[in-house]
């Protein structure tokens, strides 16, 4: 049981989604920052409320329905998607693109090179060409030898 677990834990996966959580936490708080700091500004500008919480907010028998807090929220995914989008998915796939192109050549490389290799070298039908000339000369050889 411990050993399955270990093997899980040493997986490629796991270690991916353990960078994935760290990164997607850096990329909330710059995001957090940008909003709090760019975005809920311009909306107190514009609007005169700090920030998107009390916008667009219907109040009935006490109970408040603030659709401001949801666009709120929705700006916040969709910054935090643009974010993670071109700074990190973009970047390795761009590099594993680059690294399957260099595979691919490395690959075509060594074919090339096996396809030279197996050029210079005669055929299995070729050597059995060549052995079979080789007996027959040695044969005219000793038959003019002894004549």
């Amino acid at each position: 049981m411990i050993e399955g677990f270990k093997k899980f834990i040493a997986r490629g996966n796991m270690i991916d989604m353990a960078v994935g959580v760290v990164m997607g936490g850096a990329v909330t708080t710059v995001v957090n920052a940008i909003v709090n700091s760019v975005i809920n500004p311009f909306i107190a500008m514009i609007f005169g409320k700090p920030n998107m919480d009390g916008l667009l907010a219907i109040t009935f028998n006490g109970a408040t329905v603030s659709f401001g807090a949801v666009l709120g929220a929705i700006l916040n995914f969709l910054i935090i998607a643009v974010a993670v989008y071109f700074c990190i998915l973009v970047p390795i796939n761009k590099f594993r693109d680059m690294t399957e192109a260099l595979l691919a050549k490395t690959k075509l490389a060594e074919q090339k090179e096996a396809e030279e290799k197996a050029a210079e070298e005669p055929s299995a039908e070729e050597q059995t060409v060549q052995l079979l000339q080789q007996i027959r000369d040695e044969l005219a050889k000793q038959n003019a030898a002894r004549n």
